[in-house]
């Protein structure tokens, strides 16, 4: 039988600060969509979804992450999107930055390397703004401009009701542009 109490759904972002959140959510709700809107606390860009861990794989994965060094990036987010699966509406950017995709990658590789399968799709950068959207119209926007200075590993709840997000860990992304592992 398994231990399902020490498990831990988890996902590493780019967090944004309290501003660009109240900024976020004032275009979620201008956005023409239905659907749900998600909390402005729960805002944020997904590089690398490990899902539900244990908590020894979410240590391996604080480990690893560790040695991560970047910039911060700049994302200007410039269009809404929609993903008919899983229905949620977007706030995303035309150009995806080579920093950012190198940050992406790099804590995929962390993933794999604590043992947790990834999927092999390709990585979209967005900021999910709405759930359950059955009706969405993609209408042009003024560019949202984010230096993202630092990532986080959250957790979130189980299932449908992902309840209040945790932040695990914090690292800044001050350091040089390189996202590969910290000289030994």
């Amino acid at each position: 039988m398994t231990d399902n109490t020490n498990l831990q759904r988890v996902f590493f972002a780019l967090w944004p600060d309290d501003g660009l959140r109240v900024r976020l959510a004032a275009l979620a709700r201008r956005m023409p969509a239905d659907g749900r809107l998600v909390p402005p606390e729960h805002l944020h860009l997904t590089l690398a979804f490990p899902g539900t861990v244990s908590s020894e794989v979410v240590a391996g994965l604080i480990s690893r992450a560790a040695a991560i060094r970047g910039a911060p990036i700049h994302l200007r987010l410039d269009h809404f999107g929609h993903f008919p699966r899983p229905r949620v509406a977007w706030l995303g950017s035309s150009k995806t930055s080579p920093e950012l995709e190198a940050l992406a990658t790099s804590l995929q590789g962390v993933c794999r390397d604590s043992g947790v399968r990834m999927d092999d799709r390709p990585f979209r950068p967005h900021v999910t703004l709405r759930r359950f959207v059955t009706r969405f119209e993609a209408v042009p926007i003024e560019p949202l401009d984010w230096w993202a200075d630092r990532m986080v590993l959250v957790e979130s709840g189980q299932g449908g009701h992902p309840g209040p997000y945790r932040v695990l860990r914090s690292w800044a992304l001050e350091g040089p542009s390189s996202t590969g592992p910290a000289s030994a």
